[in-house]
């Protein structure tokens, strides 16, 4: 799915197309080599994509049915999507530590069912004990790295970029990296998430200062 967006005016949403259409290197991470950003891009509609148009985007079409076995539709909208070299870049961007919290997953029936074995299937991967529920408060950051986990299963050598803006007084956002750091901690922690595990490598964070944007 490609969804159109409105040029951002608050939050997030206004940072990452800032950030990606006039300041890219204000969200390039240590580890990673400049990005070439398909996503959200001005002339394309400052569009986001999510299931099978996501990997269209990518170059990675021809994933899509299998997408489709793993995850139910309407899965991940991502922030902005980018290629260092020939190896994906996946965006979850925040502006403020209350948009870390989300609410539980909403899917029912099969979809939930997928859902659910979908994440049980990371969890074993990436060493989470039995019982730890991945659908709840901090389920859609939960999502992504699962989306990551099954990308790099396919054999592509995906990676995963939280960009958590920095100095944003209009939404009450951190000043301080640390706070993030703190944020990202606390959630790992609920979700029974090893501090060294397969994904750490591939996942990777930027914490550009807004007031370094025109």
């Amino acid at each position: 799915m490609r969804v159109v967006q409105p040029e951002g005016t608050r939050g997030s949403l206004k940072w990452i197309q800032k950030a990606v259409n006039g300041r890219p290197e204000l969200i390039q991470p240590p580890g990673l080599g400049p990005s070439r950003w398909l996503s959200p891009i001005a002339g394309d509609g400052f569009a986001e994509y999510r299931d099978g148009a996501f990997l269209e985007r990518l170059g990675l079409g021809r994933l899509a049915p299998d997408l489709a076995e793993f995850w139910p539709s309407r899965g991940p909208q991502w922030d902005a999507l980018g290629l260092d070299g020939a190896e994906p870049v996946l965006v979850e961007a925040k502006a403020h530590v209350r948009e870390f919290m989300s609410s539980p997953t909403q899917a029912g029936g099969a979809s939930r069912a997928r859902i659910e074995a979908a994440l049980a299937s990371v969890k074993a991967a990436l060493g989470v004990k039995d019982g730890v529920d991945w659908t709840g408060a901090f389920y859609q950051f939960t999502n992504r790295p699962a989306h990551l986990w099954w990308l790099r299963d396919q054999g592509v050598p995906a990676h995963l970029l939280f960009v958590d803006f920095l100095h944003d007084a209009e939404m009450g956002g951190p000043s301080a990296a640390e706070t993030w750091d703190a944020a990202f901690d606390v959630a790992a922690c609920a979700l029974g998430l090893p501090a060294k595990h397969r994904l750490a490598a591939y996942i990777h964070h930027a914490r550009p200062d807004v007031r370094m944007f025109p």
